[in-house]
């Protein structure tokens, strides 16, 4: 009898080991909305209290209803946006200011929270790392004084904001510094890391580059990014904090993309933007004339030292899906 409760309690202990492996593995590895994705709502075999809980989300969260934003939120937004795209140096105090001018009521603590959630900050010098990214390994700025001298030279990776009419979703993309060609792009409608591992994979995909680089934000000091860049052997660059011009190649295509897109069309669902961004990049990598690259398009730049990728990744690109959860898919 002694001997059979014994080996009750080893098996017990395994499977207790075996679930805390689990559970840590679950939430390294899968963002918040894959991990929702797995609750079994009805007829589960297990109660939602210990999904939950293997799954590593609040009890709360699975009852929880995301109160849509009200039309005075939304248009504050999107005037943020817009003057941040203008005005990239403005922070939260600038933005109140010329806000309040316009009329609109809203004081600085609730631009700092619209800001947050639009995942944009001021690119002034100042401490703009949360707790969490400062417990994350930072890499050095390797490209002051070098210019990018041939396609997959240097690479950069950064997130925007994109406007709907009712909401937001949220767009990475990989860059080509040499030829300004946009490797690979992303959607998602939430700024968990899935949609970013994505972009990463499809512009590797394509060419591996000699540095990639990116800012110091979570996603790009966060273990999965740094390890798959690591295990392709791409030597990683962040910016400093607060430099403008660490980056300056992606915060034009920024203002490009919104400027000539996203700000002359009202995008009433996900599908549309989607629809919108994919016919907007291919023109921009495939037609539109580049000043500062004697008034060729990024593809024939970037396409002349590699023709055979050139069109391959054009098909890529019409392709592109965004990572969005299934209730936004739905409108």
């Amino acid at each position: 009898m002694s001997a059979r409760v014994e080996e009750l309690y080893s098996e017990i202990g395994r499977l207790t080991t075996h679930v805390a492996w689990l559970k840590k593995n679950l939430v390294l590895t899968l963002s918040r909305a894959n991990r929702l994705a797995l609750i079994e709502r009805e007829a589960g075999e297990l109660p939602l209290r210990v999904q939950a809980e293997l799954l590593g989300l609040s009890r709360a969260s699975l009852y929880y209803k995301r109160v849509p934003p009200s039309a005075e939120e939304i248009a504050i937004k999107h005037r943020i946006d817009e003057l941040y795209t203008h005005h990239p140096f403005y922070g939260s105090r600038r933005l109140t200011v010329c806000l309040q001018r316009e009329g609109l009521i809203v004081n600085r603590k609730a631009v700092q929270r619209y800001m947050r959630e639009m995942g944009i900050i001021a690119i002034y010098p100042g401490q703009n790392l949360s707790r969490r990214e400062l417990a994350h390994r930072v890499y050095p700025y390797l490209l002051r004084g070098v210019r990018a001298a041939a396609p997959d030279h240097i690479r950069g990776i950064d997130i925007t904001s994109i406007r709907l009419v009712t909401g937001w979703l949220y767009l990475v993309a990989v860059l080509d510094w040499y030829s300004r060609y946009v490797i690979s792009w992303e959607l998602s409608d939430s700024l968990e890391i899935g949609f970013v591992l994505t972009a990463v994979e499809r512009a590797l995909a394509v060419a591996r580059p000699e540095i990639w680089n990116s800012d110091q934000g979570s996603h790009f000091t966060s273990p999965q990014y740094i390890e798959r860049l690591q295990t392709a052997e791409v030597r990683i660059s962040m910016d400093g904090k607060g430099r403008a011009l660490d980056n300056i190649f992606t915060e034009r295509l920024w203002r490009t993309i919104k400027y000539e897109e996203v700000y002359l069309h009202d995008y009433t669902t996900p599908r549309m933007a989607r629809q919108g961004l994919t016919r907007y990049l291919d023109f921009y990598n495939h037609e539109r004339p580049h000043q500062a690259l004697n008034y060729q398009t990024p593809a024939e730049l970037y396409g002349s030292a590699r023709p055979a990728i050139q069109f391959a990744h054009r098909l890529t690109l019409k392709g592109a899906e965004p990572t969005l959860n299934k209730a936004t898919l739905v409108s």
